[in-house]
């Protein structure tokens, strides 16, 4: 009997969640991508991960969710707070937990892809959260992720009958320089994925993510598109 390769990969559209999608279809397994929209600022990420798996060929679901809280909790969420436009320094220094934290995110990521996994018999669930170099949400360190293992296995059918599903976060560990690098040996097209928390035409380059982004592609000697 073949060993089950079914994976949901977590696909936001931006570069890490891109990454950890080549490297899944590099390991062998079947993707299905699990796009999850909160009521961000923008949806522009969304587009990019679907076009993203009609690249690869990977299925595509798109899911919805309403947690009217988060408006007044995030400035991911809604225009009410401004995003913060801190030196790269301050970023990393991974000291204090910024305005885009969003609530519990991850958990509720996680409990939606182990609903699939679930579901559709997967063999694990893929996600990229990084915690070396990242804004200090602390949904993206290790300590969350070891438990939550034990929990999607203890609460789902698959679990409870011995067919463990694994989460796999294979950027966990990696700074934004060796994902860069990562990324450009996996062929992941850079030009596909949107990683700025602003949805314009173009990357606004001020707010976290696109300067630690930048930075990484910099550390790296890669240009971005």
């Amino acid at each position: 009997m073949k060993p089950n390769k079914k994976a949901v990969v977590l696909l936001s559209g931006g570069l890490d969640s891109a990454t950890c999608l080549y490297w899944a279809l590099k390991k062998g397994y079947k993707c299905f991508a699990l796009n999850i929209l909160y009521g961000q600022r923008h949806a522009k990420e969304a587009g990019f991960a679907k076009a993203i798996c009609k690249k690869t060929g990977v299925p595509f679901t798109p899911v919805k969710i309403n947690l009217p809280w988060l408006a007044g909790a995030t400035s991911l969420v809604g225009k009410k707070t401004a995003l913060p436009d801190e030196p790269l320094g301050k970023i990393k220094a991974g000291g204090r937990i910024p305005s885009t934290y969003v609530p519990a995110r991850n958990l509720v990521f996680m409990s939606v892809a182990a609903s699939l996994a679930d579901s559709i018999g997967a063999a694990a669930i893929i996600a990229g959260p990084n915690a070396v170099d990242f804004s200090g949400y602390p949904d993206c360190r290790p300590q969350f992720y070891k438990p939550l293992a034990k929990a999607v296995n203890a609460g789902t059918r698959a679990g409870s009958q011995g067919r463990a599903i694994k989460i796999l976060t294979p950027l966990l560990r990696l700074s934004k320089a060796r994902i860069a690098k990562l990324a450009f040996k996996l062929g992941v097209p850079a030009a596909m994925t949107w990683t700025c928390y602003k949805g314009g035409k173009k990357p606004c380059g001020k707010c976290d993510a696109c300067k630690l982004r930048a930075q990484g592609f910099k550390e790296a000697g890669l240009k971005d598109f």
